[in-house]
């Protein structure tokens, strides 16, 4: 048993519970309890030891049944802008995908879009654990702040920059450099570190075919300036590496481009990475790069990446689930089931035999968790279950049918847990969520402000979706 003494806030004592910690030892304890102290950790340990020393002094006990408890779920790419596109570009190609249908959405998008969208995202985050994520990029940084600070999420905001490249909506299309530069620092003026240190600002580069070098290199000095990170789509597809070596000339595509311009640094978080080489896998793990994974998105359109290579290369891989119109699932407990399965079918692909036991669910469980905290540079507080440790929380339920029975426990959370079993979420000492009910905000009503919204938004844009099947 440990403890930290502190004084001033309530203490909250959960006890009889499986504690799954991620800690450095990996210790779980079977019949476990934790006491939150404010916004942080106090104690765990097993029941016995802490009930004796905390409950006196404790202002609220829960038994928790042998309910679990986990970190605070981490989703390191995801665009909470895209929300209410959800189902707009299913089944389309990546250019169409992308000219047709993304791009005019998000250009067409207000303040106020972009809040309820991020409100709607954030509902499915916390139901599926999430207490923590990385925005990939819109455009309305100051809407998301709003959502994530009311539904009490943790956030790193991006807001997407482009610079230059072909087929950009107008308004995107006459950005300048310095406006994208000069926007991002009041961004981060404006929100850094706000919401009871909740939320931090991040620089954001959409993608290399729509940034110009000096974007880069600029971007790359702001954030070692700014001490913060730098969120990017990196080698998604094919078409992105020839780009880069016929306009960049490099030998083969864009992280051997980043390593050039010395943007490949532990701050960067490159999602995808789909397309890398032996080599450039190199070049991202001796950088320090953080990548984040995301299985449901990349097998739509992307492709495999190399995820056992880069674990194996020590590189820190997360997992994302991108975009709604890129998944349409916002829960991160599917892509912990994909990116172990994935991962596993990928070995007969790329090397022509099975291997069973590429990314075992202590793995994915990782990604997902401690990898996660390091991916957003936030590992010091966050991603683990320790003393002096945010109080970042999931409760889940074993005891229902998508579980039962259980005889390993961790496999278990991988691939047998759903996002109905999670039962309540806690971020920063505070409940978000309790037995599935969120605490801040009325679903019903964010989901009708949505389902306008988007029919507003779509009709604005002019998208219009062809009817697949005969509707009467």
């Amino acid at each position: 048993m440990e403890a930290m003494t502190s004084s001033g806030a309530e203490l909250l004592l959960l006890h009889n519970a499986f504690i799954v910690t991620m800690d450095p030892q990996s210790r779980v304890f079977r019949d476990g309890a934790i006491v939150v102290n404010g916004d942080k950790i106090t104690a765990i340990g097993q029941s016995s030891d802490i009930l004796r020393q905390f409950s006196p002094f404790s202002h609220q006990i829960i038994d928790l049944h042998g309910q679990y408890v986990l970190p605070g779920f981490i989703n390191t790419h995801v665009h909470t802008s895209q929300q209410l596109a959800r189902g707009i570009a299913d089944d389309v190609d990546l250019m169409t995908w992308l000219h047709h249908r993304i791009w005019p959405y998000e250009s067409n998008m207000t303040e106020e879009d972009s809040y309820i969208s991020t409100l709607l995202c954030g509902i499915e985050l916390i139901h599926s654990g999430v207490t923590c994520f990385a925005e990939a990029g819109g455009q309305h940084v100051s809407g998301m702040a709003r959502a994530v600070e009311l539904l009490g999420l943790r956030a790193c905001l991006t807001q997407s920059i482009m610079d230059s490249g072909k087929g950009l909506p107008e308004y995107w299309g006459n950005r300048t450099t310095d406006d994208c530069i000069q926007t991002q620092k009041k961004l981060h003026e404006k929100h850094h570190n706000t919401a009871d240190g909740r939320i931090r600002i991040w620089l954001g580069i959409r993608q290399i075919m729509n940034s110009s070098d000096r974007l880069l290199t600029e971007t790359r000095d702001m954030a070692k300036e700014l001490k913060t990170g730098i969120h990017m789509h990196v080698a998604e597809i094919p078409y992105e590496n020839q780009f880069v070596v016929d306009t960049r000339e490099v030998e083969h595509g864009t992280v051997t481009y980043l390593e050039k311009m010395e943007l490949l640094q532990s701050n960067l978080l490159a999602a995808h990475s789909v397309w890398v080489n032996e080599t450039e896998v190199g070049f991202l793990s001796r950088a320090g790069v953080k990548v984040s994974h995301c299985p449901a998105a990349a097998m739509r359109m992307l492709g495999f990446a190399p995820i056992k290579e880069m674990l194996d290369a020590g590189i820190c891989v997360s997992l994302g689930t991108d975009g709604a119109p890129s998944n349409n699932r916002m829960s991160i407990v599917d892509e912990m089931y994909l990116a172990s399965l994935i991962n596993k079918g990928r070995e007969v692909y790329a090397k022509g035999t099975t291997d069973p036991t590429a990314l075992p669910a202590e793995t994915v469980l990782k990604m997902a968790t401690l990898n996660g905290a390091k991916s957003v540079l936030w590992d010091n507080e966050i991603g683990s279950l320790e003393i002096g440790k945010k109080a970042d929380i999931v409760i889940v339920n074993p005891f229902s049918w998508p579980m039962v029975p259980v005889h390993d426990s961790i496999s278990s959370l991988v691939y047998c847990m759903r996002s109905e079993n999670i039962i309540s979420v806690m971020c920063n000492g505070r409940w978000i969520m309790k037995d599935q009910k969120i605490l801040s905000v009325d679903e019903g009503e964010v989901i009708s402000r949505a389902k306008l919204a988007s029919t507003q938004l779509l009709k604005k844009a002019g998208i219009q979706i062809p009817s697949r099947m005969n509707v009467l």
